[in-house]
This record gives C-alpha cells, structure tokens and sequence, in this order.
C-alpha cells in the first residue's frame, strides 16, 4: 500500500502480520514498544506481529509511505529459520534492510510474478535475520548441480514464463533453497537473471529495427511499458534513447 495523511492520526492497535515499509515524505511518528519513534524520508521500519503502536505526524507537515503487510509464517520458512527474525530497532538506515523493502514494496507496477515474489521474500527474509543477529537453521551450502540445472533451464527458455514449481522441480530443492543457493551461486536471483536474459534478446532486436511494443510481446514482458522500465533499470537507458546511441 502507498499512503499519505495530513491531519490524520491512527489509534493504538496491532497486526498479525510484519508491517515493512519505507517512509516518503515528512517525518512519520509513532509510539512503539513504550518510546516515540521517527523516521524519515528514505529510511525504513519494521513492526512484528502483534505488538502494539500508533501512527502520526512527526511535524504537523504531513507524511506519507510504503508498506507491506507480510504472513510471519512465510518470513520464518523464507528464512529457513525455527524462530520469527526479531529486529530490535523499528527504525532503520541499514543498507541491505532498506534495498529487500524497497523492492518488495516498489513491485506494485509491476505483474504479478511468483519467481520475482520468492526472491524478493528469501531477500527480505535474509535481511531481518541479518538485522535480528540471528542465523538460518539451514546449511548454507549450495546444490551446484541443482541450481546449474535451473541456469540452463532458464538460458535455454529466455522469452517463456516458468513457473516456480518447474524450478523446483529440475533442482530438486524447495522454492526458497533455490532463490538462495542460486543467488549465492552466481551472484543474482533467478528472476532477475531470467530478465536480465530476456533484455539481452531484446537488444540485439532493438539494433535490427524491431518495434518497442513487438519487443515487449515476443520477449515475454506484460507491455511496452514494462519492458521499458524494465530495460532503463538495467541498462539506464530507454529503449529507443539506446538504439540511438547504438547507431545503425
């Protein structure tokens, strides 16, 4: 959810769910744990399951975030742990923190995708474990033999929709082992791996004079508009600006 109040204060109350999120305007308050806290643009908060706050103003100005409602059930088997990650401060500027929110709360323009939603949920998952202090119950060895079988999968079917139960089964490991193990194997999630193949075909397309809404169909992107962000946040280029500069 995107929000912004002005004049607005929520009552104490409380959620079954983590609520993460990152602030976007003005200083957002609230009561937490028996203390007044603030964040402010550009910094991120968690508040666990069912503990009690409030929500206001910090400043009279207004304020607004982004925020995601999250099962702690799927926290604690995304993070492959016995016990929930429990951050000791709401507020945060932690690198590695703010980068796992920002992506799960940023997805709201785009589509629906259950790889993307995996990865960023092990992501997101690793970073409140990391900011807990606590550690995964999970061996952190990789099936190199499994997620290769993914990579060559994924490589050799750039432009199709996969889903996550083919992954799973061509390595043999679970949803969440293979978002980890993949990224700790070749340095990217799988779902952005997957993209990042599906751009190379489009640039090679894009400098034989192919159309941008062509490209986004035939290269398996929702739209020419997703395929466009998609292509700038890759390369920090727009599509049509890069085949400019490509020349002929």
């Amino acid at each position: 959810m995107r929000a912004c109040f002005r004049g607005h204060a929520f009552s104490p109350h409380r959620h079954d769910t983590y609520a993460v999120g990152v602030t976007s305007a003005g200083v957002q308050a609230f009561d937490y744990r028996g203390s007044a806290r603030y964040s402010l643009p550009g910094q991120v908060f968690v508040l666990h399951p069912d503990e009690r706050h409030d929500g206001r103003s910090g400043d009279g100005r207004g304020f607004g975030y982004h925020i995601a409602y999250i099962d702690p059930a799927l926290v604690r088997v995304a993070a492959a742990a016995k016990t929930l990650p429990f951050v000791p401060e709401p507020v945060s500027k932690d690198a590695r923190l703010l980068r796992a929110i920002r992506a799960v709360v940023g997805r709201q323009t785009e589509p629906v995708d259950e790889l993307m939603t995996t990865c960023d949920l092990v992501a997101l998952a690793d970073a409140l474990m990391v900011a807990a202090r606590q550690s995964a119950s999970a061996a952190t060895s990789v099936d190199t033999k499994g997620v290769e079988r993914v990579r060559d999968l994924l490589l050799s079917e750039p432009h199709a929709r996969i889903s996550v139960a083919e992954l799973e089964r061509a390595s043999g490991l679970s949803r969440w082992q293979l978002a980890r193990q993949f990224r700790q194997a070749f340095g990217v999630s799988p779902y952005r791996f997957h993209v990042l193949r599906r751009l190379d075909g489009a640039r090679e397309r894009l400098s034989e004079g192919a159309g941008l809404a062509e490209l986004a169909h035939s290269c398996g992107f929702a739209d020419q508009a997703h395929f466009s962000r998609r292509f700038r946040s890759a390369y920090g280029l727009s599509p049509g600006a890069w085949r400019t500069l490509a020349g002929p």
